[in-house]
């Protein structure tokens, strides 16, 4: 080639000149290629990421900071090295099953959030499914049937994406890993090194952080452990069953101390110890327990109290109601379904054995309940189909527990001259969301349930209330303070001689008890004849409706053999 001049060009600058009649190109990348090109990179970082997620949130989220990603995952640097040093096929193979596993343990750390906040407990794989049902049941109250299974279809859906993202992702990083093979052979060596180094001399990036991080691998190993757990402890339930010191005693030696009475074991839904010890509920509520300890007293009606140690926590009402009634410590569903799977003597049975009409008053139960009946084996079962309620519906409570005890008063407790009445009930006023509220009317005029009409209109709206966490509070101390006050009421207006209630909460509330908090719920005996309390003098209860804050702490279960003794003769 020659320039103007004839003369041949230097090789540079033949370089420099374009072939005759050719465009000039864009030495820019075009548009859509920078497009590509960001968009590459954007996915590149957000799979990271995801991936980095997975491997060091914490099993608890709300405790999740972005700088804990800033750790070094020894579960990233083994699967690096693999994928590095592995053939195309198999790369892609390992690529996937650590996306699985990765996105598993990101729905199972949700899941481990949703039950520290609710339960103070992660989640067990193996038995804690039935708090899904219930969860569900609760929705459908607030939100309907269809709105209640369209979030858990949104739930299953995101659960399903999870792991899905978690897999393309993982393939990504494997397919750009292994293009770069020198590059990120390099990065995980120095990883590597600055892993053992932060491992050896102990770096956190916080309190309990480590640099060196093996989170993800922990949080396997823990849920493996626990299904093992799970999975052995099945064998000896039947035995532990077995062995119960009354199981055999004849009827005529039981519960001697309450002859002629009518007993009612009251369960007041998420009555937990927080109620007495934080300052956002403890002026209203104990102020009603010393108020109604006074008018109690005026009537010539005494009371003990103390604490029980529930066997569980922020909901799953029915472990701690069996735990009551057997004796035996039941604290995940597989326990549950084997207790009713056995002929355990209850509480309600020993009653029953000894001569008394045995009452399951369950308001919430708007469905068949056989395998409960068959083993409870009450004499009378009573649930919302069945009550004669008329009223309205209060949230998730189907009725206020001024009509359930209105009813039970009427329909069993005031025809109990033949035969006492020993009674279960199952309060639902104090049950979340807690708004809204009722209020208590006329014994007089309660009736059918039909003056509560006005009520729930006059209260908040639930999703207005659990909007703002201040609100949620004063509607659980609000709630609870309702319950409380039905039953000083209903002592005062029906209670006799004859009268013993016992009461008792059945976990601390979800929501509003802070995490760490111990599982005590508060319990008290309430009687007319002094007779009854004298026989439970040794156990060293606070007098009155408020226990103090050093009263007695029993584990649940025991307080039916400790019950059944007391009143044995």
């Amino acid at each position: 080639m020659v320039g103007t001049t004839g003369l041949p060009l230097p090789r540079r600058a033949r370089r420099r000149i374009p072939d005759p009649g050719a465009v000039l190109p864009d030495f820019g990348l075009p548009r859509t290629a920078r497009r590509h090109a960001v968009a590459g990179v954007v996915l590149t970082v957000l799979a990271a990421l995801l991936v980095l997620f997975a491997l060091l949130a914490p099993a608890d989220l709300n405790s999740f900071s972005p700088e804990l990603l800033v750790r070094v995952p020894v579960e990233g640097l083994i699967v690096a090295a693999l994928v590095l040093v592995l053939p195309p096929r198999a790369r892609g193979v390992v690529a996937v099953l650590v996306g699985l596993v990765l996105g598993l343990l990101t729905v199972l750390k949700a899941l481990d959030t949703g039950f520290y906040a609710t339960l103070e407990k992660p989640f067990d794989p193996i038995y804690d499914w039935s708090f899904f049902k219930a969860g569900i049941e609760f929705l459908a109250g607030e939100i309907g049937d269809v709105g209640a299974y369209a979030a858990l279809a949104g739930a299953v859906v995101l659960a399903i994406a999870i792991v899905a993202f978690m897999v393309l992702a993982m393939l990504r990083l494997s397919r750009i890993a292994a293009g770069r093979r020198t590059g990120a052979t390099r990065v995980v060596a120095v990883l590597g090194v600055i892993w053992i180094v932060c491992s050896v001399f102990g770096v956190e990036i916080a309190p309990g952080q480590p640099v060196a991080a093996q989170s993800a691998a922990a949080l396997a190993y823990d849920d493996l452990r626990q299904v093992s757990t799970d999975l052995r402890e099945q064998r000896p339930f039947g035995e532990l069953a077995a062995a119960d010191a009354f199981r055999d005693t004849p009827g005529d030696q039981l519960l001697n101390g309450l002859r002629g009475k009518n007993v009612v074991l009251t369960f007041v839904e998420s009555y937990g110890r927080v109620a007495l010890d934080d300052p956002a509920f403890a002026p209203k509520i104990g102020a009603t327990l010393d108020a109604g300890t006074a008018e109690l007293k005026a009537a010539g009606i005494g009371a003990k109290s103390a604490f029980l140690s529930s066997s569980t926590f922020g909901g799953g009402s029915w472990l701690a109601h069996s735990t009551v009634e057997s004796g035996m410590w039941i604290d995940n569903q597989q326990r549950y379904n084997n207790l009713l799977d056995s002929d355990r003597l209850t509480l309600g049975g020993a009653f029953q054995k000894a001569g008394w009409k045995t009452v399951w008053d369950v308001p919430a139960h708007t469905k068949d309940w056989p395998e409960g009946q068959r083993f409870y084996h009450p004499d009378a079962y009573y649930d919302f189909r069945n009550i004669g309620y008329k009223g309205p519906g209060f949230a998730y409570a189907t009725m206020p527990d001024q009509y359930t005890f209105s009813m039970l008063q009427r329909s069993e407790l005031a025809k109990s001259a033949q035969k006492p009445v020993m009674a279960e009930v199952d309060l639902v006023s104090s049950h979340a969301p807690w708004s809204p509220r009722p209020w208590l009317v006329d014994w007089n005029q309660v009736g059918d349930g039909s003056i509560f009409a006005p009520q729930p209109g006059a209260g908040e709206a639930p999703e207005s209330v659990w909007k703002d966490p201040a609100k949620i509070r004063d509607a659980y101390r609000d709630a609870t303070d309702y319950s409380l006050k039905t039953l000083i009421s209903f002592m005062q207006y029906y209670g006799d001689e004859n009268t013993v209630l016992v009461f008792l909460g059945d976990h601390q509330p979800p929501v509003v008890t802070p995490q760490g908090a111990v599982h005590d719920v508060p319990i008290t005996i309430v009687a007319k004849d002094p007779k009854v309390l004298d026989r439970i003098s040794g156990w060293g209860w606070t007098d009155g409706l408020h226990p103090a804050a050093q009263a007695p702490v029993w584990k649940m279960d025991s307080f039916r053999d400790r019950f059944l003794t007391a009143f044995a003769r």
